[in-house]
């Protein structure tokens, strides 16, 4: 892989002399969806699938930008002076938008590069392709520049640039996750505070198998903002009673004892998810660590059915996957993941049913939904390293 990033740079940019390769992963969320801008728990993992990126520092202020996924784009050419988002810079606003948050933290970059990257998670999959380019983006400059920040400063300078620069009211889930990730281990991750541990992921002939809608969303101009506020709603009426900074303080007891105190009832179910899938959260940590892989997997189940109900982010396409996978023998538990709207679902299915999976609820899929779903059978990785 790594010869073949440079071959290609060579051909972009003339040679490929002085170039480095790098890499980011992807990232899956085992359960905790939309809890993490709530102050709830999260309990995302690293994947083995990520972005590529091959990098070489230049002497002037251009910014040169290649992509192997979007090639009809061409060489997409900007420079480090004025840094704004474009329209017409398309998926560089990623890149870009981390040099303009390191130059906002005081870490100035103060000379270009020429950029390629490659990915291979599916675009728009919600597997979180542009969290990947960012923390991607921030380990190459770290190396470059000599700048002192961890793995979490990349992602929270990752984050920072997405809500600031792109314009996505992110939380800090996807980036911790990647810069964060630990080879077999998920990261169990209080929002609120930062505080977290790695949790190790033992399936015992099972597998983490990830079924792609192929439904494009864009987070940016989904209802992704619209739900956080009718949470930011939610939160701001039930603190006229109670000492809170986040729905994720509450238990579930508490949230029922003082809901009627948010006026709007979609308010109300939006607030619920956060709260319960919370607690689901809690618990799914806890019966890992008691080897309860059946338990894991109702909780799992019981999430998508909160964030089809309470949440509304699934659509037919989520629903159809999860709902398929529910009735194949062998599958523990199954859930969308991300921020919905499309993209994902995430199960753990035993060994011997990984092709009864993919077979018979591809053909469900495919056959509701008029075009075809992509599996990925996939290992749990490590966070952003130099190859």
């Amino acid at each position: 892989m790594k010869e073949q990033l440079l071959a290609k740079f060579a051909e972009v940019f003339g040679d490929a002399e002085g170039a480095k390769v790098f890499f980011a992963p992807g990232r899956v969320n085992l359960i905790g969806e939309h809890t993490d801008y709530n102050g709830g728990h999260v309990f995302p993992c690293a994947l083995t699938i990520g972005t590529y990126g091959v990098a070489r520092k230049r002497k002037d202020q251009t910014l040169r930008f290649y992509s192997m996924n979007f090639e009809q784009l061409g060489m997409l050419t900007s420079s480090v002076v004025g840094l704004k988002p474009e329209k017409e810079a398309d998926w560089t606003n990623y890149p870009k938008g981390v040099m303009w948050a390191f130059g906002e933290k005081g870490f100035t970059v103060d000379c270009g590069m020429d950029l390629l990257l490659f990915g291979n998670i599916p675009n728009g999959s919600g597997l979180s392709s542009s969290a990947s380019v960012e923390v991607l983006t921030g380990a190459i400059l770290r190396d470059f520049f000599g700048f002192e920040v961890s793995n979490q400063d990349l992602a929270l300078i990752g984050q920072f640039s997405e809500n600031r620069f792109n314009g996505v009211n992110c939380g800090i889930m996807d980036q911790f996750a990647i810069a964060m990730g630990k080879k077999d281990h998920a990261i169990f991750l209080d929002t609120a505070d930062l505080s977290f541990e790695y949790a190790p992921i033992s399936l015992q002939g099972a597998k983490i198998v990830i079924a792609c809608s192929n439904k494009k969303r864009g987070l940016g101009d989904s209802k992704y903002n619209e739900r956080r506020s009718e949470c930011e709603e939610a939160l701001a009426q039930l603190q006229k009673e109670l000492p809170i900074k986040a729905l994720g303080e509450l238990t579930e007891a508490q949230f029922e004892e003082h809901s009627a105190l948010i006026e709007r009832e979609v308010c109300r179910r939006r607030a619920k998810h956060a709260v319960y899938e919370n607690q689901r959260t809690l618990k799914a940590v806890a019966a890992l660590k008691a080897n309860n892989i059946e338990e894991f997997g109702h909780l799992m189940n019981a999430s998508h059915v909160s964030l089809r109900d309470d949440y509304e982010v699934t659509g037919v396409e989520l629903d159809t996957l999860v709902e398929e996978a529910w009735k194949v023998d062998g599958v523990i538990g199954s859930r969308m993941t991300g921020a919905g709207f499309g993209g994902c679902t995430v199960s753990i299915v035993k060994d011997e049913s990984i092709e009864k999976f993919k077979e018979v609820v591809g053909s469900a899929y495919e056959k509701k939904i008029g075009y075809a779903a992509d599996f990925y059978v996939v290992e749990i990785g490590d966070g952003p390293v130099e190859l």
